[in-house]
């Protein structure tokens, strides 16, 4: 695990930077796990995401990483407006290949991110705050609005956005994926506005937030996408909210999009990849 200070910070969207919610951070061997444990950059005691005594602006936590030989990190508060989204497991340390389940994520969300420490996660930085409660977790997936920090490595992610975007709307989209309301059958989560008219639908989707990033896959783009079928993924994941997560309606459009070709008729891989999504 990497603890040194990012060596190239201006990766580092200034949004972050601008604000004293730093810390600093090193690993410590808890209950025979490694675990990272933030430290005030000024004494260099544990430090506390509940205490904004304990947190620093962004040179003083940088200078003091730097000089121990330190990692730093962001403190999410409730009066900042931001959500970090953490997830793990999903990168592949040496070749850089994302998981197709954290790409079907990351494209929703289309914002900041970075490569975490092990070199194995990613964090997502986004404008936007949790509806309930400061922070959830279900399986590799942790999302926080307050009272936690994440590791800041400036490692960027390059097919994404620079700078942390306003991604409220999609935020609020993934969290009803990852918990969907009781009352409602899982199936109808993640969904947009009912559109009848697939023209209709289509124009929406291009106009919308991340409209860029569904038009390049609409148009058969698959660049930035290790292949072909995690680009076909992703647009089924574009498609699977507009559509209200209906699979015919999925299939009947995936095939007017250029990234359509034969393999799309195996029955087994078109059900595999709606199934990703959808499931």
């Amino acid at each position: 695990m990497n603890v040194a200070p990012p060596a190239d910070v201006s990766s580092i969207p200034r949004i972050l930077r601008d604000r004293p919610v730093w810390v600093c951070w090193h690993v410590e061997i808890r209950n025979g796990k490694e675990t990272k444990v933030p430290l005030d950059s000024r004494t260099g005691r544990h430090a506390s995401v509940s205490d904004p005594e304990t947190w620093a602006d962004f040179a003083t936590a940088l200078d003091a990483a730097r000089r121990n030989g330190w990692g730093i990190g962001y403190v999410f508060t409730a009066d900042d407006g931001l959500t970090g989204v953490d997830l793990d497991r999903c990168l592949h340390p040496q070749t850089g290949t994302l998981a197709a389940w954290a790409r079907v994520v990351l494209v929703l969300l289309n914002s900041y991110c970075e490569v975490s420490p092990s070199g194995t996660g990613v964090k997502v930085f986004l404008r936007g705050t949790l509806r309930e409660g400061a922070g959830r977790r279900r399986g590799p997936v942790e999302v926080y609005s307050a009272g936690r920090f994440f590791t800041v490595t400036g490692q960027r992610l390059t097919d994404f956005p620079a700078d942390v975007c306003d991604r409220q709307a999609e935020l609020d989209a993934l969290m009803r994926q990852l918990f969907p309301p009781a009352a409602a059958p899982a199936a109808a989560a993640m969904t947009g506005p009912a559109i009848a008219d697939d023209h209709e639908l289509i124009e929406r989707a291009i106009r919308a937030r991340n409209g860029a990033d569904f038009e390049r896959l609409w148009r058969g783009d698959t660049s930035g996408y290790p292949s072909h079928s995690e680009a076909d993924l992703a647009l089924v994941s574009h498609l699977a909210f507009w559509t209200g997560r209906d699979p015919e309606r999925i299939d009947r459009l995936f095939r007017q999009s250029a990234l359509y070709r034969d393999k799309w008729n195996r029955a087994d891989y078109r059900g595999r990849t709606i199934g990703q999504v959808l499931n």
